[in-house]
C-alpha cells in the first residue's frame, strides 16, 4: 500500500501559494484494509476514509466511467489494482492530477507541473466532458488566477459538451456552489466570461448573457455596454472584498436593461422593477440562499435612488431609508451601500473616485435611529394622540433629526 498527496494541496504547493485541504489516494489496499488501520469510513458514493489521528481524506484509487448524463451519471470502480496514473487520469484539469510521494516525488504523468508554469488551464482527457460541473469549475478557476489562459483544446471541448446539452443536467445545488466560490474569487468578471465564450452561459444564466452589447448612455456610462459594465462592477466589488451577498446583489442589479425594448435604447425607463422580476427567476433556478436574494432584491429596486441621494432632501432620504428596512436592518443596509458604490465606481474612468452617497446616508441612518421614539410615544400619547398619529410623529421627529444632523 502506498498513499499519494494529490490534487490542490500540490498544485498550490508548487504555486508558492498557501495549501488548502491535504487530500490523499491510497494505492494497493482494500476498504477492510483501511478499517484494520484505523481509518474512519466517510464516503457513500466510493471508498473515502479519515486518518485515525490528521483527520486528512485518504480515499482509494479508483477509476469511473459515465453511465448516464449529468452529474450523477456515474459508476465508481475502486480496487486493488487501479494505478496511481488511472486515479489521475479521471481528474479534471492537468494541474490538478498532480500527485506526491511521501518522500516529496512528484508524479505527473499528464504534464501538470509544465502546464503551472506555462500559466495554462487544460484538460487531462476527453474524459473531462463526461461532468458538466468540470465547466463551471474550469471557469472557477479562471477567476481565481486571471493571469492563466485556458487552452483552445479544451475551450473547444466546453463548446462541444453545451452543444451536446451537459449544462442542461446539472442540478442547481452544484451549479450554486460553483457559481458562489467563483463570485468570491480575485477576478470574478473571469468564470461570466469563459461560461459565455464557451457557450454556456447563455443556458445556465440567459438574463446574464443578454447583456452583453446592450448600450446605456455613454454620459453615464463611458463603457457603454451593460455586460462590459457588470464585469466591472463585479471586479469592484472583489477589490473592495465584498462578502458573497454584495457580490451576487451586483451581479443581478442590472438584469433588466437585457429586456428594455430596443425602440427605448440607450435609456432603460423602469429597468430596476424588471431586474427584481428576473433575479427572483434566477434565484428559484439555482436557489439561491435567501440572505443574497432579499438583499440583491433591495439593490435592483433602489440603487439609482442610493446613487441620486445626494439631491434628496430629509423627507426623501428617511423614506429611502424606510423603503431599504434599514432602520430594522442596518447591516443589510451597510451592504446595500456597498454595493451601490460597486455599482458607481464599476464604470471605465471612475474606478479611483469617491463614492460621498455611503457616508451620507450612512449619516443619516444614524441620525434616524437615534430618536428616542419611546419619549416621543409617550408625549404624543400625553396629548390624546392615537396609533397612527404617534407613528406620524416619530416620522416627523426622524425628518427632523436627519435635517438638523446632515445640515450640520
Amino acid at each position: 500500500m502506498q498513499r499519494y498527496l494529490v490534487g490542490g494541496a500540490v498544485r498550490d504547493r508548487l504555486l508558492g501559494q498557501p495549501e488548502g485541504d491535504r487530500d490523499w489516494v491510497v494505492v494497493g489496499a482494500t476498504p477492510a484494509e483501511m478499517l484494520e488501520m484505523g481509518f474512519a469510513p466517510v464516503g457513500r458514493d466510493f471508498p473515502v476514509f479519515l486518518h485515525p489521528e490528521t483527520r486528512e481524506e485518504h480515499a482509494l484509487a479508483r477509476t469511473e466511467r459515465k453511465t448516464a448524463p449529468g452529474y450523477h451519471g456515474f459508476v465508481f470502480h475502486a480496487a486493488p489494482e487501479v494505478t496511481l496514473e488511472q486515479d489521475l487520469a479521471r481528474r479534471d484539469l492537468t494541474i490538478n492530477a498532480i500527485a506526491q510521494h511521501e518522500d516529496g516525488t512528484l508524479v505527473d504523468p499528464f504534464g501538470g507541473a509544465r502546464d503551472l508554469s506555462r500559466r495554462v488551464l487544460r484538460h487531462v482527457s476527453d474524459a473531462f466532458a463526461e461532468d458538466p460541473v468540470r465547466i463551471l469549475r474550469l471557469a472557477r478557476f479562471a477567476a481565481r488566477w486571471p493571469e492563466f489562459t485556458v487552452a483552445p483544446e479544451t475551450m473547444a471541448l466546453v463548446r462541444r459538451m453545451v452543444a451536446a446539452g451537459e449544462v442542461d443536467a446539472l442540478v442547481p445545488e452544484r451549479v450554486w456552489q460553483e457559481l458562489a466560490r467563483g463570485l468570491m474569487e480575485r477576478r470574478p468578471s473571469r468564470l461570466f466570461e469563459l461560461l459565455r465564450e464557451g457557450g454556456a452561459l447563455v443556458r445556465l444564466l440567459p438574463e446574464v448573457d443578454r447583456l452583453w452589447g446592450v448600450p446605456q448612455p455613454a454620459e453615464h456610462h463611458p463603457e457603454v455596454d451593460t455586460g462590459v459594465h457588470l464585469m466591472l462592477v463585479l471586479d469592484m466589488a472583489a477589490r473592495l472584498e465584498a462578502p458573497l451577498t454584495v457580490r451576487f446583489a451586483c451581479l443581478c442589479h442590472d438584469l433588466g436593461k437585457g429586456t428594455t425594448p430596443p425602440d427605448e435604447l440607450p435609456r432603460h425607463r423602469g429597468h430596476e422593477e424588471r431586474s427584481v422580476a428576473l433575479l427572483h427567476d434566477v434565484a428559484e433556478r439555482w436557489r439561491v440562499p435567501a440572505a443574497c436574494r432579499e438583499l440583491a432584491e433591495v439593490v435592483a429596486r433602489e440603487h439609482g435612488n442610493v446613487h441620486r441621494s445626494g439631491t434628496l432632501d430629509a423627507a426623501a432620504v428617511l423614506r429611502l431609508l424606510e423603503r431599504c428596512d434599514a432602520l430594522r436592518r442596518p447591516e443589510r443596509f451597510e451592504e446595500l451601500l456597498l454595493a451601490c458604490e460597486c455599482d458607481a465606481r464599476g464604470r471605465s474612468g471612475h474606478s479611483e473616485e469617491a463614492y460621498p452617497q455611503r457616508e451620507r446616508l450612512r449619516a443619516a441612518l444614524h441620525l434616524a435611529r437615534g430618536v428616542d421614539t419611546a419619549a416621543v410615544a409617550r408625549e404624543a400619547a400625553a396629548r390624546g394622540a392615537g396609533g397612527p398619529e404617534i407613528g406620524e410623529r416619530i416620522h416627523l421627529a426622524r425628518t427632523r433629526a436627519i435635517a438638523g444632523g446632515l445640515a450640520a
